[in-house]
């Protein structure tokens, strides 16, 4: 089968990347074809699940605080353009750090230049606000009130329902690589359907190494991780967000949400875990996760030491070899785009990575949309040393 149209641009991919690259590009008056294998933040996507953190804090990388900065009210402003302004939770988000950790007192920094609302909390002031966690004695903290969660993967759908509403055309199909090499005209999806465009943007998370395994099959890192839910105790109201904000962990390396949706306090293990294929990867949690899981609630929330679990979550970060995001084009194909390496932490800045990429598929020359090196497939090697989180 053959579709007969030529979309300027076909973005393959709908995930929080893909999806807002299809807006902003219909928006700037392209016509875009959106497509997914499975479905706009399906189950298998890195940009599945129900929740993600929005912080302005990244230590002092700062294209990141200004990005997030950016991102956060734009998702406002399409939730509230589709009538569905909960799906973002203004939960406030806590770093807790200890001694002069570097990262937290870079993320202090970068927060006061830009005057973002925060607070410094002692540990006095820790203990005093959130008599729930246990804080070591050298412990201190950040608070972002005006940060939040964003709820993933209605959120996801939420930009495709409204890119739809401005024209995009979306299709679940899954599409192959280009062959060969100069420009492209169209791709074939798995069923045998020719999509033509005048160029391709690839925004497919942990599928960019499937599609493309000679350039980045090493250089994207998929980890599989693994996310536990625990119960909170009848009638508690401590561990929901009116008294306790999305956290992060330093030290630790976990981090977590309060009580939304009375689903149970959310518990993220943030050290990356072993390669997994989206595809094929259980999505049963461990025995060892979960025991990770527990002892660490068991230090941090003691009165959640005998919690039950009640729900489990795996899905997979999808890395390069720093953190840094891939934007860039690929190397033996004029109009074709590689956009990728979000994950774990860039669902937040799904407006900002959409914006960027139209203002270079469509070579605008705003200064929004400046070419920001870090994201060139030249600076992405084959050996993973995480900076970026």
């Amino acid at each position: 089968m053959t579709d007969r149209k030529t979309y300027d641009v076909a973005v393959i991919g709908a995930g929080v990347f893909g999806a807002w690259i299809a807006y902003y590009l219909a928006k700037s008056g392209s016509s875009v074809a959106l497509l997914d294998a499975y479905g706009p933040a399906n189950s298998r996507a890195s940009s599945g699940g129900e929740s993600r953190i929005i912080r302005m804090g990244y230590g002092a990388d700062d294209i990141y605080t200004r990005w997030s900065l950016r991102a956060l009210p734009r998702w406002k402003e399409i939730f509230a353009q589709a009538g569905r302004p909960e799906l973002f939770q203004p939960t406030g988000v806590l770093w807790i750090a200890h001694d002069k950790y570097p990262y937290a007192m870079d993320t202090l920094t970068a927060l006061q230049n830009h005057k973002i609302p925060h607070e410094r909390l002692s540990l006095m002031g820790l203990r005093k606000h959130y008599p729930q966690i246990s804080f070591d004695d050298n412990a201190w903290g950040i608070l972002e009130p005006e940060s939040g969660v964003l709820m993933a993967r209605r959120a996801v759908q939420t930009v495709v329902e409204e890119s739809q509403k401005i024209g995009v055309q979306y299709r679940a199909a899954a599409a192959l690589a280009p062959r060969g090499e100069g420009r492209v005209t169209s791709l074939m999806t798995s069923h045998g359907e020719t999509i033509s465009a005048g160029a391709f943007v690839y925004a497919c998370g942990p599928w960019l190494a499937k599609l493309f395994p000679d350039l980045l099959g090493q250089r994207i890192f998929v980890s599989r991780q693994e996310i536990v839910f625990f119960g909170v105790p009848q009638g508690e109201n401590l561990f929901r967000q009116e008294a306790l904000p999305t956290w992060l962990y330093l030290q630790d390396e976990f981090y977590g949400m309060p009580d939304l949706e009375n689903r149970g306090l959310k518990v993220a293990d943030d050290h990356h875990g072993a390669p997994v294929d989206p595809d094929t990867q259980s999505r049963v949690a461990s025995v060892a996760a979960v025991a990770s899981a527990r002892e660490f609630v068991a230090r941090r929330f003691p009165a959640l030491k005998n919690a039950p679990v009640v729900e489990t979550r795996v899905c997979q970060y999808e890395n390069t070899s720093n953190g840094d995001f891939l934007i860039d084009q690929h190397p033996d194909f004029q109009n074709v785009w590689l956009v990728g390496g979000g994950s774990g932490h860039g669902f937040k800045h799904g407006p900002s990575v959409g914006e960027y990429v139209e203002g270079r598929v469509t070579e605008s020359t705003s200064a929004e949309n400046k070419i920001e090196p870090r994201f060139s497939l030249s600076t992405k090697q084959t050996t993973q040393g995480r900076k970026i989180h």
